[in-house]
């Protein structure tokens, strides 16, 4: 069974944090190269691919005592709500553009750029740290393989637009207070267990 409320939680919480993210303006670019479809496809595939992942691992992590997960996951929410707040506005990757602009090749240069690119990154292991705080893995994959086609549909598409409109260090700064709450609660129910 389906649980709303994580689901939107996690879908609030990885949407911000993927936002400021260089693979969004990544998608920016191509989609104004390309055919914004065939640009999607691939991108969407991708991060599919990498909550998938991210939910197994995070469900291997609910195996280990609540309090040590609690405590890890706490941890981990504090670091990423570091990292967040340390990065600054990375300059757009060079994409390299395939020699024709079949379906294949633009989703196909899509699905690399992301596979390679968000291997690691931090919304995947914000991914695999919900799976293991919530226990509930199909609502945290749900959440976040939305909320990764959200913010690819928003770079694909507009992403121009919404840059000019709300400042890239609100959106980190934003994402990095939820992570930061999210680290605090964790650790407080590891503390009181």
């Amino acid at each position: 069974m389906i649980s709303f409320s994580v689901t939107a939680l996690v879908f609030g919480v990885v949407f911000l944090a993927e936002l400021p993210d260089k693979t969004a303006l990544a998608g920016l670019v191509l989609g104004t190269r390309y055919r914004a479809s065939y640009v999607f496809a691939g991108v969407a595939a991708a991060f599919t691919l990498h909550v998938v992942l991210a939910v197994a691992a995070g469900s291997v992590l609910t195996l280990f005592p609540q309090r040590l997960v609690h405590l890890v996951t706490g941890l981990l929410f504090l670091g990423g709500a570091a990292m967040l707040l340390r990065q600054g506005s990375e300059e757009e990757e060079d994409v390299r553009e395939p020699a024709d602009q079949s379906f294949w090749k633009v989703s196909g240069a899509g699905f690399m750029l992301i596979l390679v690119a968000e291997f690691g990154d931090l919304t995947q292991i914000m991914t695999a740290n919900l799976a293991a705080r919530y226990d509930d893995p199909l609502s945290v994959g749900i959440g976040a393989v939305l909320a990764l086609w959200a913010v690819a549909a928003l770079g694909i598409l507009g992403g121009k637009a919404l840059m000019k409109r709300v400042p890239l260090k609100l959106i980190t700064k934003v994402a990095a207070l939820l992570m930061l709450g999210l680290g605090v609660w964790s650790l407080y129910e590891a503390a009181t267990g």
